[in-house]
């Protein structure tokens, strides 16, 4: 092996029931490299970061580290731990019920001489790491009381904790941050590559890859591609790479003229939260929420979904004012919420496609309590169909698709209600460009039909490509508003200002 490799892969292979989920799989990584991991939802990609972090075992082959150069073979997490590798999961991964600092120094708690937990020094030590990666936030708040994002700069910076480190693999670290969070990021890449330590990273923003990479890897189908200097490739040739075929235009849908306001929101407020919230939403129309981290957009949409109560404000539906008190009020109304975090909020993973699909509404397919067993196999077969659902059976496990086959699942989960009003809280997160191309046809499917949209997402060529109109977010207020002509003429840095408008 070469003096500067660090981490060999060799001829690893993984099956799971009825999928290979790795064939063959060699690679190698080079001290102080960042390699880019690429593929499809489901090409392998977790399987095989799961395989080198030792959280799953191969049926052939070995993943070896070298330690100082002594090569190991770990054969367990912790194994892989200690010999200085550490993975940021693409779902947070963290003590939900325990502050930032615990999560910090969890399972080395500094200690007293007097044998007890030496808290003024784990905040004192959280504090600079906290500051380090410009978070503003109490080392003392608790994981379940922050954002999505926040909880994902926690995991990130968490892994500054430890002391000795040779291998850090990022799994879409960006999904959820802001554009001022993702160069804390970088930043943070850039100085564990100039200290030497290796990185492999697994983004679907192809344009993140360009950045920050020295190198690409990419699987198809639970096979090895190729790998090529980031210098050599552009973008298309890596899409091309990916799915074996061009991919057009992805925000190349057809914006169309809006209908009957379906939806009206009045002085919507919760204070700390978002003040005097007023905007519209008509039929046939897609309208984007766009904002820095923090800005209030999910707040927002909770509160009309009857998650979280305001403190003052109205919602009117087709001119009629509504109240919800709950989301059982809201799915009555007609709405219909995709959450940000599937895996917690939208599905029951252990469950089939079948049940997933029909949660929403078993109601529609029961009669004194009994369901239609016909009823309920023939919907999921019908959304399946016409969602995409890639799964060779209705009753596969939802947690064996991949994650752009879970996020059209939560879809069909939404759909079988037939709601006219569909909230959208980053549809894409975590999903290849060829799914992420197939959820923008549905909405555009489902706008064609006369259904509102209404589009957050963090990645603004993705909230600007697909909305008729934008709303642009501060700080808990609206900060500007632009139609899809000003959209068109705008820049990113353009609604980057908006945003900060007000801090």
């Amino acid at each position: 092996m070469g003096e500067d490799i660090i981490l060999k892969v060799d001829n690893i292979s993984k099956s799971y029931p009825g999928v290979k989920a790795l064939q063959n799989i060699s690679l190698t990584v080079r001290k102080g490299e960042v390699r880019a991991l690429l593929g499809e939802n489901g090409a392998g990609k977790s399987t095989l970061i799961k395989c080198i972090m030792g959280v799953e075992k191969p049926e052939e082959g070995s993943v070896s580290i070298s330690c100082d150069g002594i090569w190991k073979t770990p054969q367990s997490v912790a194994e892989s731990k200690e010999c200085g590798m550490h993975a940021n999961y693409q779902h947070v991964n963290i003590a939900r019920e325990l502050s930032i600092a615990e999560n910090y120094f969890l399972g080395r708690l500094p200690v007293t001489k007097c044998k007890t937990v030496d808290w003024e020094l784990m905040y004192e030590e959280s504090r600079k790491i906290i500051d380090r990666f410009e978070m503003d936030v109490d080392p003392r708040k608790k994981i379940s009381e922050l954002s999505v994002a926040m909880q994902e700069m926690v995991t990130i910076s968490k892994i500054s904790v430890n002391d000795e480190i040779r291998l850090v693999i990022f799994d879409e670290p960006t999904a959820l941050l802001e554009n001022d969070k993702v160069e804390i990021l970088y930043r943070y890449i850039r100085e564990l590559k100039e200290s030497g330590v290796s990185i492999i990273y697994i983004s679907h923003r192809l344009e993140e890859l360009m950045d920050i990479c020295d190198t690409a890897t990419i699987l198809k189908d639970g096979r090895y591609v190729d790998t090529k200097n980031i210098s050599e490739v552009d973008k298309d040739m890596l899409v091309s790479l990916m799915v074996g075929r061009e991919v057009d235009n992805l925000y190349n849908i057809r914006h169309r003229k809006a209908g009957l306001e379906l939806l009206k929101v009045e002085g919507l407020t919760l204070k700390g939260r978002f003040e005097h919230i007023n905007f519209r939403l008509c039929e046939g129309e897609i309208l984007g929420f766009a904002g820095l981290v923090g800005a209030g957009r999910s707040e927002i949409m909770r509160a009309i979904f009857g998650v979280d109560k305001a403190d003052s404000g109205h919602i009117y539906i087709r001119g009629e004012k509504t109240v919800i008190k709950t989301p059982q009020d809201a799915i009555r109304n007609g709405i219909g919420f995709l959450t940000e975090d599937r895996r917690l909020d939208g599905l029951a993973l252990p469950l089939s496609v079948k049940v997933n699909t029909n949660m929403y509404s078993y109601d529609l397919i029961s009669k004194a309590g009994v369901i239609n067993l016909r009823k309920e196999a023939e919907r999921a077969e019908e959304y399946k169909t016409k969602i995409g659902v890639k799964t060779p059976d209705i009753n596969q496990q939802t947690e064996n698709l991949s994650g752009g086959n879970q996020q059209k699942v939560v879809i069909a989960k939404l759909l079988c209600r037939n709601p006219d009003i569909l909230i959208f809280d980053e549809p894409t997160v975590g999903v290849d460009v060829g799914a992420k191309q197939e959820i923008y046809k549905i909405m555009e499917m489902l706008a064609a039909q006369g259904k509102g949209i209404i589009l957050i997402s963090s990645y603004l060529p993705e909230v600007m490509g697909l909305s008729d109109r934008m709303i642009v977010m501060s700080e808990g207020r609206i900060s500007g508003v632009l139609d899809r002509e000003e959209i068109d003429a705008a820049e990113e840095e353009d609604v980057l200002r908006l945003a900060s408008a007000m801090i």
